[in-house]
């Protein structure tokens, strides 16, 4: 039985990882810690928190002292750090958030880690908590993958372009900095873009839903020939499960769907499920009388093609060779179904 710190759990990842791990481990207790000042949302955790294995915390991960008696009082064992600032976009605007949150946040929680799993046990004479630090990562630390460039692997050459990419490729560092230095059982995975329900409007996907039912447009950057690798989130909570299951401590595993596809691509398939789903349902139809283009079924008259953003890299791609070799995982999920999944619950959750 583990007993888990889940931090960043009322956001998108977190969120669909905490209903993962209850449904696959219901003996497990799970502390779900998140901040709640921008993207994390304690409605996402409405139907975690029913189970009674569950408890929720509010706090910063830059609260050491916290995550410090979080790690005591609840005798937690791992840790998963999803918490993270994430959108290039703000990164570019207000980079010192992401710097705070990023880098400083996982200092904090790599330090009362090593503190209450190693030091402490080992000034009462005992001998380190059993434990893993999981620590998840993006893509986006190896940089632009170029046209024709062969995906990424664990061993790539960090090149972070913007301060969201940056600022995560300090945080991996310092995972393996404390992993070397103080003996911390850490592992890291990298993924691709993530897509499912809970996803902050910011992102691609619900911001082009949300755009579609309110009739407004959907820019999409320079020629929106820009290819990413595409991880239905629930495939990203069992490719992380199969890592603290069977992974060795200081591994590190990208976690991809090989679903390569431009945003343009996306864009367009989302502005055909919209139509579909509310051709099928009068309810819909009756619910979203302004969403005018997809109900005449015409959605993708409302894209307008807009300056690119600066750093914006071409292509990001993953190679998830390792982790399907040496533990088995694979994505389950098919990109379309998973997709129009998606969309329905964004039709169904306005709100």
């Amino acid at each position: 039985m583990r007993r888990l710190l889940v931090t960043g759990a009322a956001g998108f990842i977190g969120a669909n990882f905490i209903e993962y791990w209850q449904q696959q481990y219901p003996q497990d207790f799970i502390l779900a810690l998140d901040a709640l000042t921008y993207a994390g949302n304690i409605r996402n955790l409405e139907r975690a928190r029913q189970q009674p294995n569950v408890e929720f915390v509010q706090g910063n991960i830059a609260d050491q002292a916290l995550i410090e008696h979080c790690l005591r009082h609840y005798q937690l064992d791992t840790l998963v750090n999803f918490a993270a600032e994430s959108h290039v976009d703000r990164s570019i605007s207000d980079p010192a958030i992401f710097l705070h949150t990023n880098i400083l946040g996982t200092f904090s929680l790599l330090q009362a880690a090593h503190t209450v799993w190693q030091e402490e046990p080992r000034a009462r004479g005992e001998a380190p908590v059993k434990h893993r630090f999981h620590h998840v990562s993006t893509d986006e630390v190896f940089g632009d993958l170029g046209e024709q460039g062969e995906p990424f692997v664990e061993t790539s050459r960090y090149q972070p372009s913007n301060p969201y990419s940056a600022t995560k490729a300090a945080s991996d560092h310092l995972l393996m900095a404390w992993a070397r230095t103080y003996g911390l059982h850490v592992s890291l995975s990298n993924c691709s873009n993530n897509f499912g329900i809970y996803q902050y409007p910011e992102k691609l996907m619900p911001r082009v839903i949300t755009n579609i039912l309110h009739n407004r447009p959907l820019p999409v950057f320079g020629s929106g020939l820009q290819v990413r690798d595409w991880l239905y989130v629930h495939d990203h909570a069992a490719g992380i499960d199969r890592i603290l299951q069977a992974g060795q401590p200081g591994c590190y595993y990208n976690i991809g769907g090989r679903n390569e596809r431009t945003n343009i691509e996306v864009i367009k398939l989302l502005c055909e499920s919209v139509e579909n789903f509310l051709q099928e349902n009068p309810d819909l139809q009756a619910r979203y009388p302004q969403a005018q283009q997809a109900l005449a079924g015409n959605a993708a008259a409302l894209i307008q093609y807009v300056a690119d953003r600066p750093g914006h890299d071409q292509r990001y791609a993953i190679n998830p060779d390792k982790i399907e070799r040496e533990l088995g995982f694979r994505p389950q999920h098919d990109f379309r179904a998973a997709l129009r999944t998606t969309v329905e619950w964004y039709l169904q959750h306005s709100d």
